[in-house]
């Protein structure tokens, strides 16, 4: 075999190995680069961290429920009508401008707005769980678009190899025939295998595009020239181990839990709503009579205690519907951990067969390689026909894409299984980010604070860095 097709057989079998044996350049980007972008980027992770927010609020919407309510009000009025005095009928008019401010303070509800404050908190503990799900998705999808985008790259990198030595193959065999070494059949085998290789190529591009248009999407900008990544995660193999380990911490499970515990005190709640409700009040009110001599005075201080005697079953029929949403709730934890325990033996087998996979195509690529290049030495002897050749490239370039797909499916499963066990978070990763803290805002927010305290002056602040964003 010549020198020339040699370095072509080369080229083409280290288009395969990009991954391995390429060397990581200055600007090169790597995996981790990626899923930084990925979580900085997101517009579904800021989404979803103001739908955190807005459940932050329901608790200190809760929590005012505990604290004095106090309301005014300006009446302005013009009276008139008729009116008898010592027996001698008159007209009158006024005009009549009234002032009043009251104070309502709830002191005893048999813990019914308690309960409601804590399950406002679960619902704010289960809303966090959720973000997390969803920043493990981000990531998910990141890891996909990052390998995504180098497997179609590296299949146009084969192809456009294999696109070369096809016309090196056809020249070739335009030669041999002119010398009467082959036939015309021969030169049409070897047309239709370039035009056929010309169309797998444009695919393979559309692919790329396509590839990068997902990445754009994932990551929030186009993507540079990707590294390989260097390694697996780290993973056990015990299948048992990360179920039980997705039980503890997977954010679906803690996320359910929470919802659980807020479908209690609901429960509760909608029980003590029965029972009465004791509250303070007192008002002061004072009118005047526009440019008249009259004026009123009056205030009032006292305790109320009321409750319900009857309002039609609706009551009752709260607390059951409350008692349904419980049951309902815990049936989802129960379908949520059977859901998961199945997603990380999923993961675990889609992760087992890419490892046999990727395993395999490395082989089949080697041996593809030695028939290709034996096939080619038994042509030039005679011994084999042209369309043994392009069939035994064929298989070659199969092999080649086979095993790149291997490589993409082997990495996207092995960060599946993170996911399923709920490990796939910029944290658990180490990523070089500003870790979004969940808490930060809750704390804020949690006593309710108004606008003139020093707390809500701090809130505001952050309201409009929040704006900015």
């Amino acid at each position: 075999m010549s020198s020339r097709y040699k370095t072509r057989l080369l080229g083409i079998a280290a288009a395969l190995f990009l991954s391995v044996a390429q060397p990581l350049t200055a600007t090169a980007e790597t995996l981790a680069d990626t899923l930084v972008s990925a979580y900085n980027n997101s517009g579904l992770l800021a989404q979803n961290r103001a739908l955190l927010r807005a459940a932050d609020e329901d608790v200190a919407q809760v929590v005012a429920g505990l604290r004095p309510i106090i309301n005014w009000s300006v009446d302005m009025s013009r009276q008139f009508g008729r009116r008898e005095t010592n027996g001698v009928p008159a007209g009158f008019t006024a005009n009549v401008a009234t002032a009043g401010i009251g104070l309502e303070l709830l002191l005893y509800d048999f813990g019914a707005t308690q309960l409601r404050v804590q399950a406002a908190r679960e619902t704010v503990l289960a809303t966090r769980q959720s973000l997390r799900a969803i920043e493990q998705q981000v990531l998910l999808r990141a890891v996909a678009a990052f390998m995504n985008v180098r497997r179609t790259a590296e299949l146009v990198s084969v192809r456009q190899n294999n696109l070369r030595l096809l016309r090196e193959e056809l020249r070739a065999t335009r030669d041999r025939f002119e010398v009467g070494e082959v036939t015309r059949t021969d030169v049409a085998l070897a047309e239709a295998q370039l035009a056929s290789a010309q169309a797998g190529l444009a695919a393979a591009q559309g692919d790329r595009r396509q590839a990068v248009e997902e990445f754009r999407n994932a990551v929030g900008r186009d993507p540079g020239a990707l590294s390989p990544p260097t390694r697996l995660p780290q993973l056990s193999g015990d299948i048992d181990g990360a179920k039980g380990l997705a039980v503890r911490k997977h954010p679906d499970i803690l996320m359910a839990q929470h919802y659980v515990s807020a479908a209690d005190m609901a429960v509760r709640a909608a029980e003590a709503d029965i029972k009465p409700k004791v509250k303070f009040t007192t008002s002061l009110s004072a009118g005047d009579e526009i440019l008249g001599g009259d004026y009123d005075r009056q205030g009032s201080v006292g305790v109320s205690v009321s409750g319900p005697i009857y309002q039609g079953g609706r009551l009752s029929s709260l607390v059951r519907k409350a008692m349904a949403q419980r049951d309902q709730q815990r049936a989802g934890l129960h379908l949520t951990r059977l859901q998961v325990e199945q997603d990380v033996g999923n993961a675990y087998a889609d992760l087992l067969a890419a490892q046999a996979s990727r395993k395999a195509r490395l082989e089949e690529v080697r041996a593809a390689r030695v028939a290709f290049e034996g096939l080619r030495e038994e042509a030039k002897l005679g011994a084999r026909t042209t369309l043994d050749v392009l069939d035994a490239e064929q298989d070659l370039l199969d092999a080649q894409a086979g095993l790149i797909d291997a490589e993409t499916a082997l990495y996207v499963a092995a960060y599946t299984v993170l996911e399923t066990i709920g490990e796939l978070t910029a944290s658990d990763l180490r990523l070089n980010v500003q870790i979004y803290d969940p808490a930060a805002y809750y704390n804020l927010v949690k006593d309710a604070p108004v606008p003139i305290s020093p707390q809500g002056q701090k809130l505001d602040r952050v309201l409009r860095a929040l704006g900015k964003e």
